[in-house]
């Protein structure tokens, strides 16, 4: 490997996957016969943590709930995650390239499986929307540098 391969900027998926999943429907079967439309919360969170130099995994987390009536439909808790090998990038790159790239990949994947656990559990599919991810870090940046410091 040459000395210029070796500073090259290296950006890449190793793998994606589902870390965690959990569905509960604590008021089955009765809330089966409620005939009004489910009111529906969604709670999104992003994590990283380095593995070893170079290799980080970012996670994006989801909770769904659902509710009818005041009583809880279902619950949905999801942790998607995926393994990116970042070298040989400025510094000031990494955390934009961990807050927005590296969960606009991960995200698709946690749509999906959240849909289709819904689904399998026997309820209407869930289809989360589309997050900017961009406008999401601005705003954490702006928030965090918006805290007094004590």
């Amino acid at each position: 490997m040459s000395e210029s391969d070796q500073q090259a900027p290296v950006f890449s998926i190793q793998r994606v996957y589902l870390k965690d999943i959990s569905l509960e429907q604590p008021n089955s079967p009765s809330i089966f016969t409620a005939q009004e439309t489910p009111s529906v919360d969604v709670k999104l969170g992003l994590g990283a943590e380095h593995v070893v130099p170079g290799i980080m995994e970012v996670t994006v987390t989801a909770t769904i709930t659902a509710t009818v009536q005041g009583k809880t439909l279902y619950l949905v808790e999801a942790k998607q995650a995926a393994i990116f090998e970042i070298r040989n990038i400025p510094e000031e790159h990494i955390e934009p390239i961990v807050g927005i790239q590296c969960p606009q990949i991960i995200y698709p994947y946690l749509r999906s499986n959240v849909s289709d656990i819904i689904q399998r559990a026997g309820f209407p599919p869930i289809h989360l929307a589309e997050i900017n991810f961009q406008s999401m870090y601005e705003q954490q940046r702006a928030q965090a540098s918006s805290v007094p410091t004590q």
